[in-house]
């Protein structure tokens, strides 16, 4: 009777399943760097039905910084079976330079199951700038306090096998708009800030089939590798060519027939199960990119009040979006240890209360066939919700089933002026435009060129700092924007005219005395010889000539 009793233990406790256990922690890093990645692999040996569910199994790096900062990394798993030995990885940059100590932690069902040896790593500092954050409304900043302004753009995927555009379906399905080319010819042209979509046909991470892009392959894993290992080259690539990516997330495969477990997107906003498989989604692209500095932003929708009026007899509650929005950034934060900049967009339809959210950090929306109202717009937002605005998107024209080459003058001219009136409005990324292969096509996109140098000059002139100069004696039919950084002033100058105008410019400044002026070619980029001017009673005054269709950038400086 013991033996039989002995024979029935042990035979029950093969039934249960294995404690979970931590065997090993190797640092893959040889000398850890001040913001960059430094990898660990964790082999551990556990039980679970899905290890990318956080309900299932979760493991951690428990962190203190040289100075003595707590940190949770989310760690991910990589590859292993269920009750095997599997490896998980952690991918970490240090935001600070020194010493380092850490434990991992695995949980299951939310409770503590193992822990691993405590270790230590010494990151070295480095000449890099660190993670972009807020810094006010017309700049963000780094890590090490160097300011930032985005000059940038919507690359929001790759070709497509099959585009429904009416006059440029060749175009829009060329392989050669692909981030090899498209990343390269942005950052050489002056670019450093872009806007990409993960959605179906585009980064389809958690798609497993349906594509419409032949760059990624059917898959019933999770999380596609093909598309895991595109984002892992998307994210090497940008920072290489020292850009940032707004990185706009999606609503990801949320519906029943993608996996999901929501029949339409209403109820995609208020399904707890729903919204559980999101936050499992944030939680693997934090553990897995979030350590990039390239990463600038993370964006949770694309023109949310489009998918709000998708079924305009019916349209989804504005409250259970403003709710969701409140509940997944509220949890980002807590997730992401770096403190990435969280945003969403709007089309054109405000939400009441969405620009309200503590942690939204930047508003947003599009603006199309109207590009005039962009400054007028931007300081309107500021200064009602307090917060920087950003306009996502802009254009001349929306509708694809247009033949944009019937005015394509007009598309190019909208183009350069969303740039020079982002540039002179309060707004730390400057207008993106849409058609990302048309004016690569044309060429228009090497004017980023001409608006780069301009930039960069106000934040080295004023260090980040930005104040807007009121100026007076405009002529009716030009457009002026006049912005003091530090030491210097510009002001542009806009002639829309189809003849030269003539207009004075006058404007305030701190003393009277001597100045020196030039005159910036917005077109050439050539900057013409100094002259002199004299200020009188605080106040500037400079004639100005503009030729027909026109545009200039004075640049003003005290001797």
């Amino acid at each position: 009777m013991k033996r039989k009793s002995a024979l029935l233990f042990i035979a029950l406790l093969y039934l249960l399943p294995a404690t979970a256990q931590i065997t090993s922690v190797k640092l893959l890093t040889p000398k850890p760097v001040q913001y960059q990645k430094t990898e660990f692999d964790i082999t551990l040996t556990a039980q679970w039905k899905n290890p990318y569910l956080q309900q299932d199994v979760t493991l951690d790096m428990q962190i203190t910084t040289p100075v003595g900062k707590k940190l949770t990394l989310p760690c991910y798993y990589q590859q292993g079976e269920s009750g095997k030995p599997s490896i998980w990885k952690a991918r970490f940059a240090p935001q600070e330079k020194g010493k380092y100590a850490y434990q991992f932690v695995f949980s299951k069902t939310g409770k503590v199951s193992s822990t691993s040896k405590k270790g230590q790593f010494t990151a070295a500092a480095a000449k890099g700038d660190g993670f972009l954050h807020v810094k006010d409304k017309w700049a963000l900043q780094f890590d090490n306090g160097k300011p930032f302004r985005g000059v940038a753009e919507n690359i929001c995927w790759e070709s497509r096998d099959e585009d429904d555009s009416k006059y440029f379906k060749t175009l829009h399905e060329s392989k050669k708009y692909n981030y090899e080319y498209m990343l390269r010819s942005f950052a050489s042209n002056g670019g450093n800030f872009f806007r990409t979509w993960i959605c179906r046909w585009n980064l389809p991470i958690d798609w497993q089939k349906g594509f419409n892009n032949s760059r990624y392959q059917p898959s019933k894993e999770y999380f596609n590798p093909s598309v895991v290992q595109k984002l892992d080259r998307l994210i090497n690539l940008s920072d290489s060519l020292g850009l940032y990516i707004m990185l706009c997330m999606g609503p990801g495969a949320y519906n029943v027939h993608d996996g999901g477990f929501s029949p339409d997107a209403a109820d995609f906003f208020v399904n707890s199960k729903s919204k559980q498989r999101y936050k499992d989604r944030l939680r693997y692209i934090v553990a897995r990119w979030g350590y990039s500095t390239s990463i600038g932003a993370w964006e949770f929708f694309n023109e949310v009040d489009n998918v709000q009026f998708g079924n305009k007899e019916k349209p989804i509650s504005g409250d259970s979006i403003v709710q969701w929005h409140d509940e997944m950034s509220t949890y980002l934060k807590q997730l992401d240890p770096y403190g990435h900049i969280v945003t969403t967009s709007i089309s054109h339809r405000d939400i009441k209360g969405l620009n309200s959210l503590k942690n939204i950090d930047i508003n947003q929306k599009h603006i199309y066939k109207n590009t005039a109202i962009i400054p007028e717009t931007v300081v309107k937002y500021e200064k009602e919700f307090d917060k920087p605005y950003v306009i996502g998107e802009f254009g001349y024209e929306y509708d694809w089933s247009k033949n944009f080459d019937d005015f394509a003058e007009g598309m190019d001219s909208d183009f350069k002026r969303g740039l020079w009136f982002g540039l002179f409005s309060p707004t730390p990324i400057l207008p993106m435009s849409w058609w990302w292969e048309y004016f690569d096509n044309r060429g228009t996109d090497a004017y980023y060129k001409r608006v780069r140098p301009i930039s960069d000059m106000m934040l080295e002139a004023g260090k980040g700092n930005f104040e807007s100069i009121e100026l007076k004696n405009i002529a009716k039919d030009i457009t002026a924007y006049g912005v003091k950084c530090g030491g210097k002033m510009f002001v542009y100058l806009w002639n829309p005219a189809s003849s030269a105008q003539q207009t004075e410019v006058s404007f305030a400044v701190a003393k009277s005395g001597n100045y020196t002026v030039k005159t910036y070619n917005c077109e050439t980029g050539e900057t013409s010889s100094v002259s002199k001017i004299i200020a009188s009673n605080k106040t500037i005054n400079l004639p100005q000539q503009l030729g027909a269709v026109a545009d200039k950038v004075l640049i003003i400086s005290a001797e």
